[in-house]
């Protein structure tokens, strides 16, 4: 075998390596599969305005695929959070699986930058979190900031998701889109980060100063 031939088989077979473990971890994956809410308004509102809106605004949420057996580690578990007293609901609301947008199915706190947090009970590997702020109406929330971490008051976490993209909630300034509320939530790639808690940020909205949120979700399993 000639150095050409030899190099062009090495290749080959670096790619049928790569191919191969890339089918390996498809076998081993499943879309992730929610039950969303009935939808409150149609189509993409034109008073809003951002310089770093998300592209893909009012198209539909493509597949997100995840390990096979995830569950929801966030049903029932209990919410602390920055506003400890809201002004509407109670914090158990937040993960007692009602994504519904009606009056009744949200919690509001006080304005400025606000945050809520769920204990797993034990640490966890997330894939993904699911948070719905607000969608009975079209509206932005901002600096929407998402952490994993194994200590609650997080001085050490895994940050999921940012897009604080002016740093305005001093917690950092973020890479990820501005988004509007609509009864699909905001899915956030988690990418298998472990811990026990998990804290979600905003600061205001463009309708108010207030801050929302209906219920949120964490895809994962027990940590290995």
């Amino acid at each position: 075998m000639n150095t050409r031939s030899a190099g062009i088989f090495a290749v080959l077979a670096a790619m049928a390596i790569v191919f191969a473990a890339q089918w390996a971890v498809a076998q081993d994956q499943e879309e992730l599969k929610l039950d969303l809410p009935k939808p409150m308004f149609v189509g993409t509102p034109k008073n809003i305005i951002s310089d770093n809106l998300d592209p893909d605004t009012g198209k539909k949420r493509p597949a997100f695929m995840v390990p096979k057996g995830l569950t929801n580690l966030a049903t029932e578990k209990p919410v602390s959070a920055s506003d400890e007293e809201p002004i509407i609901g109670e914090l158990e609301m937040l993960t007692d699986a009602d994504k519904e947008g009606a009056d009744g199915s949200f919690v509001e706190f006080g304005p400025g930058v606000q945050w809520v947090q769920i204990d797993l009970g034990a640490t966890h590997e997330i894939f993904a979190v699911v948070a719905w702020h607000y969608h009975s109406q079209a509206r932005l929330y901002r600096d929407v900031i998402a952490r994993v971490s194994d200590d609650k008051d997080f001085i050490k976490y895994t940050e999921i998701f940012n897009n604080d993209h002016d740093n305005s909630a001093k917690l950092g300034i973020g890479k990820n889109f501005d988004y509007i509320e609509t009864n699909e939530g905001k899915l956030m790639d988690a990418k298998g980060a472990k811990g026990r808690y998990v804290r979600l940020y905003s600061n205001g909205n463009t309708s108010n100063d207030m801050n929302h949120m209906i219920e949120v979700e964490v895809w994962g399993r027990p940590a290995k």
